[in-house]
């Protein structure tokens, strides 16, 4: 088993922080599905931001999901500091540094991705993190700044001898985004360099591909980022598979769509009726678009604009998902 700091995850499979996806209740569901650990949405360092409504949402905790992982992203290793200062002050039990987003607004920032070019200030970021709080610090990394410039190795040097309980290497370059395909002889080449966990990231998408990647490159687990999208019950389905070769097949169609009304339903409680129905369009497209029968049927879903009215739509959905197991 996987140990960060004192906690010890009851597998070795974990749900990436993503922005505008990884909200609690998905994390409270890709939870009860099996992740042995989930990381909120990046949350941002900058003191100014601290009181939005966007940071308030990202900052909120389900206690029953132990350990607790808030990820932080900046580019001052003071205003870094403080913010994890203030997000265990909240409840965070782990703090993970974003140093992985290849996104442009991120990285004008000198943040995210952007600092692997800049091996001092990483450095300096992770140790004063490190000495402002004193729950375990782990770091999520791309493997260089380019295909031409993948210093991963040397960035989990630097995270080792900071103090970094454990980290997360994405297979793709800042340069590389999310195209092509992530290669994993760089996350090998770091697994054999350091002695902190390290999870394997990238176009894992299947129990199969998480075993051939922890085979491939040695990581002591993996991590679960796109594919989760509308399959909450991904992360649970590969530990299952990780840990006894058993492959279970995913929910039905309609354990599938009872899943999603209990999602929709939360989104609602928790963004409120506006929001709430503008937040669960894209999940539900997610869930929908995965099946081809289903893209009319995220077409409509998207015109309506109350919560009774979604839910009321996905319960009319189970029925015709019932019917169509029922005739095959």
């Amino acid at each position: 088993m996987i140990e960060i700091g004192s906690y010890r995850l009851p597998n070795n499979v974990a749900l990436a922080p993503m922005a505008g996806v990884t909200d609690l209740p998905f994390r409270r569901l890709c939870s009860q599905f099996g992740a042995g650990l989930v990381v909120s949405e990046m949350i941002s360092s900058n003191p100014r931001l601290r009181h939005s409504p966007k940071t308030q949402w990202r900052s909120q905790h389900d206690h029953e999901i132990a350990p607790r992982s808030v990820q932080i992203a900046g580019s001052e290793p003071l205003q870094m500091a403080a913010a994890a200062r203030y997000n265990v002050e909240r409840g965070a039990q782990i703090i993970d540094i974003n140093m992985g987003c290849p996104a442009k607004k991120v990285c004008r920032k000198a943040a995210g991705s952007a600092l692997l070019a800049d091996e001092a200030r990483v450095k300096s970021i992770l140790l004063a993190v490190i000495d402002a709080v004193e729950v375990p610090v782990t770091l999520k990394i791309r493997t260089g700044s380019a295909p031409g410039a993948r210093n991963g190795v040397s960035i989990a040097h630097i995270a080792e001898d900071a103090g970094i309980a454990a980290l997360a290497v994405h297979g793709r370059t800042r340069a590389c985004a999310f195209t092509g395909h992530a290669e994993y002889d760089t996350i090998a080449a770091i697994v054999a360099a350091i002695n902190i966990p390290v999870f394997a990231n990238g176009d894992i998408n299947s129990p199969q591909m998480a075993a051939k990647v922890i085979a491939h490159t040695g990581a002591a687990g993996v991590m679960i980022g796109r594919a989760a999208q509308g399959r909450p019950w991904l992360c649970g389905q590969i530990a299952t598979y990780l840990d006894t070769g058993v492959m279970h097949p995913p929910p039905s169609a309609t354990q599938q769509l009872s899943t999603l009304h209990r999602h929709v339903t939360q989104l609602h409680q928790f963004y409120g009726d506006f929001m709430g129905v503008r937040i669960a369009r894209k999940h539900v497209g997610w869930y929908l678009n995965a099946d081809r029968d289903m893209r009319e049927q995220h077409r409509q879903f998207n015109r309506l604009t109350a919560p009774e009215e979604q839910l009321y739509y996905i319960q009319q959905l189970s029925g015709f998902a019932f019917n169509k197991e029922i005739a095959a």
